[in-house]
């Protein structure tokens, strides 16, 4: 036994029999597991006898310890799971998917409620609806909203009277700031949005019916006609959404499968009997851990992000250590949650949908598998990429010079984990300075921080040649070590790597070089869109930012009150005057300054 081994095992008897939290650490002190127990020494004492394949595998690389006395196992519980969150541990189930889901939010505590999309989750009195994953769905429903129900898009304080702007001339917006409409009456809008998104179909029907008949009896046909269109639009839409079943209430269904080394996790997201969308995740080399126990650690790093969790869990097997987790996920909710196994009925359905899709996500991705593993022999790498970030920037004469980053794993683009940035450090054209920039500014301030959105991955690729792969790889600094790094030139497409002055030939169109090809692509549609957005801001601004007088405060005034560049062209000098900072002198000037 060595002697690190034999002082980490004499240290045990100073370990007191309480719960609480352990983390076992390597070289340097990097926390390579984390867990929880009842009572912290004789779980210790466990990992030093009679281990399985997977616990020998970890403690071969163990050289010191630590712990965190809890009140009590709850307590543990939690700590365990933020930890595992911060520090990422090797031997943890960790889930790749970092970022918060989408939810729209319906301010009610302000005077006239909007609706906007957050990723996180306040007690601040508004409600929240979601998860939408993907979110393709959420802006679908928002821009249902917007067409169809009468509440204001914007976000503007509206503590003093102003000139409504094109939504109001287009119908989709009932104008309070201009005092077009009554509190009572925009209210009656916002409670036909919750219902709508609450799926509450019955009941807003039947109001919008009612509401139609009286505007008939009045003999406000036109008025009535809305209504009448309106009722059909959202019978349409509704056609449209995955009905699973009303009474099923909300709930989440959890299906999985494993084969060989790895397993797939299928999240169905049901709310008010609607599928409101569905997430899988690939969880690697797991046959060696109990299912109990994979279960567990799945379900306590999903639920550790924000998310509104519902009062239902189906799954297909009773996880490990139920109780504690009962108690945090109800904790965590506010409200009673319960973890259900399934035998019969609808839910046995939706089970054995998801467990059925998470089959065929793992054979998919084990597809992908097979191309990374060509890739790998390709680039003569130690092991499998299984993330791949890439790189980009773009400018047009050293001007608006953007970065981007975009993230591939598992066989997916990942855009929650895009990043975008404009330039700050460097003047003119160097790409190569910029992709340092970018480069250093993306991974490296996350990792001194260790906030959560940005993982380092497998196999770093920088759109452009050697210049362009050094400059990355002085960026990186010490932590070039820890990935893998190659420029995917074009024309011809090729890459260059660390290990050899010669570039590797991606016109083989094979399909590892195919995917770097793709991934290469993918970070140059990105950073040159962004740059194009920024251009195009800048331009559309320079007119007003030329005019003598205007500053930032006026500039933010008039594209407030008259929405647009065009509007502010079209209006006389008297519209003008009417904008709050405004003079006579500075209105002409605005006036002139688009002759």
């Amino acid at each position: 036994m060595s002697s690190v081994k034999e002082s980490v095992i004499e240290r045990l008897a100073s370990v007191p029999q309480k719960p609480g939290v352990y983390t076992f650490k390597s070289t340097k002190e990097r926390v390579i597991y984390v867990g929880k127990a009842k009572n912290l020494r004789n779980r210790l004492k466990s990992y030093f006898r009679g281990l399985d394949i997977r616990k020998t595998a970890m403690m071969g690389g163990v050289k010191n310890f630590s712990f965190i006395v809890t009140a009590n196992e709850l307590e543990a519980f939690v700590l365990e799971a933020n930890l595992i969150k911060q520090y990422k541990p090797k031997f943890n189930i960790v889930l790749r998917d970092d970022k918060n889901y989408p939810y729209i939010k319906l301010r009610l505590k302000e005077e006239w409620p909007t609706l906007e999309v957050v990723r996180k989750i306040k007690k601040d009195g508004s409600l929240y609806f979601g998860p939408y994953v993907p979110s393709g769905s959420m802006w679908t429903a928002l821009s249902f909203i917007r067409r169809n129900f009468n509440i204001r898009p914007c976000r503007y304080k509206l503590d003093k009277p102003m000139r409504p702007c094109i939504q109001y001339q287009m119908g989709r917006c009932p104008a309070p700031c201009a005092g077009y409409i009554s509190r009572q009456e925009y209210m009656k809008a916002v409670d036909e949005v919750t219902l709508f998104l609450k799926g509450e179909r019955k009941e807003l029907i039947k109001g919008l019916e009612r509401k139609m008949q009286v505007l008939s009896d009045e003999m406000r046909y036109e008025d009535a006609g809305r209504i009448r269109d309106r009722l059909n639009s959202l019978k349409r839409v509704w056609e449209s959404q995955k009905v699973v079943s009303p009474e099923l209430g909300d709930m989440d269904v959890i299906g999985s499968y494993t084969e060989n080394k790895d397993s797939v996790f299928q999240v169905f997201f049901i709310r008010n009997g609607v599928m409101l969308g569905s997430r899988d995740f690939y969880l690697r080399h797991v046959s060696k851990m109990p299912p109990k126990k994979l279960y567990h650690s799945f379900l306590q790093g999903f639920y550790s992000k924000e998310l509104l969790i519902p009062p239902l869990i189906v799954v297909g097997i009773k996880p490990e250590g139920q109780m504690p987790l009962l108690r945090w996920l109800s904790q965590k909710r506010g409200g009673k949650v319960k973890i259900v196994l399934t035998k019969k009925g609808r839910r046995l359905e939706l089970l054995k949908m998801a467990e059925e899709n998470a089959r065929l996500k793992l054979k998919s991705k084990k597809g992908s598998v097979t191309v990374l593993e060509e890739l790998t022999k390709k680039l003569g790498i130690k092991s499998v990429p299984h993330s791949i970030g890439a790189f980009d920037v773009s400018t047009v004469s050293g001007t608006d010079s953007v970065g981007a980053f975009v993230y591939w794993s598992d066989g997916y683009f990942n855009k929650d984990m895009y990043r975008h940035l404009k330039i700050k450090t460097v003047l003119g054209i160097d790409d190569c300075a910029m992709v340092e920039e970018t480069v250093r500014r993306v991974f490296l301030k996350d990792m001194e921080s260790r906030s959560i959105g940005i993982q380092l991955p497998d196999l770093i690729v920088i759109d452009g040649g050697k210049g362009q792969l050094d400059a990355a790889y002085q960026a990186l600094g010490v932590n070039a070590k820890d990935t893998a790094l190659l420029a995917v030139a074009k024309n011809p497409d090729r890459a260059f790597t660390l290990l050899s002055e010669t570039p590797l030939d991606l016109e083989d169109k094979t399909p590892s070089s195919l995917l770097l090809k793709r991934i290469r692509d993918e970070a140059h549609r990105f950073a040159v869109s962004f740059h194009r957005r920024l251009r195009s801001k800048r331009l559309m601004e320079s007119s007003l930012e030329k005019v003598k007088g205007i500053g930032k405060k006026r500039r933010l005034s008039l594209l407030r009150h008259f929405g647009s560049i065009d509007a502010i062209r079209r209006a006389d000098i008297e519209e003008i005057l009417k904008v709050p900072g405004m003079n006579r002198k500075v209105a002409q000037a605005v006036k002139e300054g688009f002759r």
